[in-house]
C-alpha cells in the first residue's frame, strides 16, 4: 500500500516537472523566435507561434492604443479626411456606372429606375424607344404601326404591373416580375423580328 502510495507521487512529480520543462521548452523556442525575428531572421514555423502569443490583445494595449490615437488623431485627421471623402466618391461613382451598366441604361438616367423592379422599368422604357422608332420609320407597313401601337399599349400596362408589385409581398413580387419579363421576352423577339433583326 505504501509502495503504491509512492509510486503515485513518484508519478504525479514527474508529471509536473515534465510539464515544467514542456512550458519551459515553449517559452525558450518564442524568445528565441523573437530574437531572431528581431534579426530579421524568419521562415520557421516557430515564427507563427511566437506572432500569435504575442498578437493577443490586452487590456493595457488597448489602453496604450487610445492614447497614441488621442495624440496621433487630431494630427492626421485633417491630412486624411480629404482622401478619405475623394476615395468614398470614387467607390460610388463606381457603383452607379455598374448598376446603370447591369440596367443598361446611361450613369444619368440612374435615379429614373429604382426599386426591386427597376430593372424591369428600364427594359421596358428600351422597348418603349424601339416601338416609337418601328413607328415612325419609314419601312414600317400598316401591320407594323398596328403592331408597334398595341406594343406600346401592352408595355404601358406590363409597367404598371411593376409599379403595383413594388408594394406586393416577396413571393407574389417575385412572381409578378417573372411574369412581366416573360412577357417583354416575347415582345422583344417579335420587335427585333418586325426590324428585321
Amino acid at each position: 500500500m505504501a509502495d503504491s502510495k509512492a509510486a503515485k507521487k513518484a508519478a504525479k512529480a514527474a508529471g509536473k516537472d515534465e510539464k515544467k520543462a514542456v512550458k519551459q521548452a515553449k517559452k525558450d523556442a518564442i524568445k528565441a523566435v523573437k530574437k531572431a525575428h528581431k534579426k530579421g531572421e524568419t521562415g520557421s514555423d516557430l515564427v507563427v507561434t511566437a506572432e500569435r502569443e504575442d498578437s493577443r490583445f490586452t487590456p493595457k494595449k488597448a489602453r496604450n492604443a487610445i492614447a497614441v490615437a488621442k495624440v496621433v488623431g487630431p494630427a492626421v485627421i485633417p491630412v486624411i479626411a480629404p482622401f478619405a471623402v475623394r476615395a468614398a466618391g470614387a467607390a460610388r461613382e463606381a457603383y452607379d456606372r455598374y448598376q446603370a451598366r447591369k440596367l443598361g441604361i446611361g450613369v444619368d438616367q440612374l435615379g429614373e429606375y429604382s426599386g426591386r423592379g427597376a430593372g424591369l422599368h428600364a427594359r421596358i422604357a428600351g422597348l418603349s424607344e424601339g416601338f416609337i422608332d418601328l413607328h415612325e420609320s419609314g419601312k414600317a407597313s400598316d401591320e407594323d404601326r398596328k403592331f408597334a401601337a398595341a406594343g406600346r399599349a401592352t408595355l404601358e400596362q406590363l409597367a404598371a404591373t411593376v409599379r403595383a408589385a413594388e408594394r406586393m409581398p416577396g413571393t407574389r413580387r417575385k412572381a409578378a416580375h417573372r411574369a412581366v419579363s416573360g412577357e417583354l421576352d416575347q415582345l422583344e423577339t417579335q420587335l427585333l423580328h418586325r426590324l428585321g433583326i
